[in-house]
């Protein structure tokens, strides 16, 4: 008998990279270039893993779509400002890489499922070489955004995988919601930007420290 696909789904900011300074600061220079106050770090790192538009709707709830909009193309205006930078970095999060690569080089199908839009996921893995360790890349200018299912529904669909044989892993509520949404398992890690608690309570199964234990859930779940 041919063994399951096995697919392993990871969030990307908050979970894979920490890009929270370069979220931060170019959503309160968004705000600024059109002349509002900019919301506070922690409002925003609240936010992150929604659609932009999804996340900027939260953080200015009294405006109106339109000005949610231009506040879209503010924050996309720094970001690519930011990019630009020589010194642009984002880090891995510690034993991220090797729990991608571990799975990857043991069988696992892997994707990301983001708030990001295509070209920023794909400038995130390719400045770490991970583009050619996922099978699908699912972001949210190409389907509803969390917690709605469409993601990971896209994810099946594209590998050929099962929901049963699929695990979400990620940082925030969001993710969490998503992937019982979908009817998947979700993971939650502790390094990222929602809360241990908050996540037990949106759906985790559990909720993982360091990366050693994140590939044993998904190893025990799923199967070695």
């Amino acid at each position: 008998m041919t063994a399951p696909l096995r697919l392993v789904i990871f969030d990307c900011d908050g979970t894979i990279v920490d890009s929270q300074h370069t979220i931060v600061a170019c959503m309160q220079a968004g705000f600024q270039r059109h002349g509002l106050n900019a919301p506070e770090p922690e409002a925003i790192r609240r936010t992150v893993g929604l659609s932009l538009l999804e996340g900027i709707a939260r953080l200015a709830p009294d405006h109106p779509v339109e000005t949610h909009e231009r506040l879209v193309d503010g924050y996309r205006e720094s970001f690519y400002e930011v990019k630009a930078r020589p010194d642009h970095h984002e880090a891995l999060y510690p034993g991220i890489e090797d729990v991608i690569t571990r799975l990857d080089d043991d069988g696992y199908l892997l994707g990301v499922a983001t708030g990001k839009a295509q070209g920023g996921l794909r400038d995130t893995l390719n400045q770490h070489n991970l583009t050619g360790r996922f099978a699908t890349l699912q972001t949210a200018d190409i389907n509803p955004g969390k917690p709605h299912p469409g993601m990971i529904e896209s994810a099946l669909r594209e590998t050929g995988a099962e929901v049963e044989n699929t695990v979400m892993i990620g940082d925030t509520t969001f993710d969490m919601e998503m992937a019982v949404n979908a009817g998947a398992v979700a993971i939650g890690v502790a390094w990222g930007y929602h809360g241990r608690e908050e996540l037990i309570e949106a759906g985790a199964r559990t909720v993982v420290d360091h990366g050693p234990d994140l590939l044993q859930q998904i190893i025990t779940l799923l199967g070695d």
